[in-house]
């Protein structure tokens, strides 16, 4: 049984435009619109012939042709890139707005939890909201109540539940909104990427609740650009790109391939970026290589893995540090470092010329397996903050040949730890055995 069905859904914005500046051309378009005949004062549309765009004339269309079926029960994950269109289908969904052409099937009741503060309002108190929001779901003040314990303890703002919203902080603007939409029931949750503002501890909770109301046999839809999560959570997933639905199937399967199309511009062992003299500093070249200096992207567990890089600064930067994180396929931080690590920052008021760097990553520090490599340069003294940011520059592999566990090895890391057994026998092991 569908709890949602979307069929050939279409979404469509202006592009900057609030009016044609006069009331007589105003009026003109509107009685267009209502006559349903072409704009007279609509820009001339301009459609790529054999390439695919979302822009046509002032006209953007933020969906285009969606079709998808969500099962009862299900914990749907939409994945893409920003300005994919993933928020805009949650909005059509929680009916924010509505849609340009198509239509949107949903039985049942929504909550949604779209970005910080949704459906609070500012002047009320956190429990005065609580009430609004469950009268908004349907639901009785009777119902409400039975449930008021619950989300408050969930929440953790227990102290401030008196206290108007508008003085609570972003963190426990979402614990509260989080825990209201959870907890009242609703039979299709949705949740955009606004749990990224709450810690790591509210996001271990919010995956659970999350997890129950999908076993309790309701809908769960769930936006993020965190691969692991949606992996973990979700049993299905949608991939939206450009507008439209680009794959659906498992959670996993959908993953892969938008992991798959999206690194597709990393080259491997190597990375080079164009100069650009309006920066500060620059990352210019980058190569992976063994001990030797011999270009690889793969690897040993028992080798270092070594990054040189090439690195042009053009005025000096007081502060300046670079940061690096390791990352597994579904984007998993397995591995963090700061050029300030070690104490001795030397990237700080780095003089202006080329540089080399260099940074070794230690033998058997990471388990086998795929890894991509993210970096950045900035400084807290540095206005904007960011001085480059190349992003994943390169990707390597890991095997582990030596070892007797070899590839099957899970988890981070690859360390080898000895076991140690004291030789001597106690006389009385029952008697001494904790001493």
């Amino acid at each position: 049984m569908n709890a949602i069905q979307i069929e050939n859904v279409w979404k469509e914005y202006r592009l900057g435009v609030i009016s044609h500046g006069t009331f007589a051309h105003d009026l003109q378009s509107w009685w267009a619109k209502v006559r349903g005949t072409d704009d007279p004062n609509s820009k001339i549309q301009s459609v790529l012939v054999g390439k695919k765009t979302q822009i046509e004339g002032d006209h953007f269309w933020a969906l285009r042709d969606v079709c998808l079926e969500i099962r009862q029960g299900e914990i749907l994950g939409l994945i893409g890139k920003n300005g994919a269109g993933k928020s805009t289908l949650l909005k059509l969904l929680s009916r924010v707005t509505a849609p340009t052409k198509g239509q949107i099937k949903i039985k049942g009741r929504i909550a949604s939890l779209l970005e910080v503060g949704t459906g609070f309002h500012a002047e009320l108190t956190g429990l005065e909201n609580i009430f609004m929001n469950g009268a908004i779901l349907g639901m009785s003040r009777q119902e409400i109540s039975a449930k008021l314990d619950e989300i408050i303890d969930f929440s953790g703002v227990e102290e401030f539940i008196d206290t108007p919203v508008k003085r609570y902080s972003s963190g426990m603007y979402v614990r509260l909104a989080f825990a209201v939409a959870a907890h009242l029931e609703p039979e299709i949750l949705v949740v955009d990427e606004v749990l990224a503002v709450g810690d790591a501890e509210f996001q271990k909770k919010c995956i659970g609740k999350m997890d129950d109301v999908a076993h309790a046999g309701r809908t769960v839809i769930f936006v993020s650009h965190n691969m692991a999560m949606i992996g973990k959570l979700c049993s299905s997933g949608a991939w939206i790109q450009d507008g439209g639905v680009k794959k659906i199937g498992s959670a996993q399967e959908t993953i892969d391939a938008y992991l798959a199309e999206t690194f597709t511009n990393v080259l491997g062992a190597t990375f080079e970026a164009k100069p650009d003299s309006s920066k500060a500093a620059q990352l210019l070249k980058l190569s992976l290589t063994d001990e030797s200096g011999r270009i690889t992207e793969n690897y040993h567990c028992d080798q270092r893995v070594v990054l040189r890089m090439i690195y042009e600064v053009r005025r000096k930067i007081q502060g300046m540090y670079g940061y690096m994180q390791i990352m597994t396929g579904d984007q998993t931080a397995v591995l963090v470092s700061d050029s300030f690590d070690g104490g001795n920052n030397a990237l700080d008021s780095l003089d202006c010329g080329i540089h080399r760097i260099t940074i070794a990553i230690p033998p058997r520090t990471l388990a086998p397996g795929d890894y991509h490599v993210y970096l950045n340069f900035t400084s807290p003294e540095y206005q904007g903050g960011n001085i480059d940011s190349p992003g994943i520059v390169c990707r390597f592999h890991l095997d582990d040949p030596a070892s007797k566990r070899g590839n099957r090895r899970g988890g981070f890391f690859s360390t080898l730890l000895d076991w140690n057994l004291d030789s001597s026998i106690l006389a009385n092991a029952k008697k001494n055995v904790w001493q």
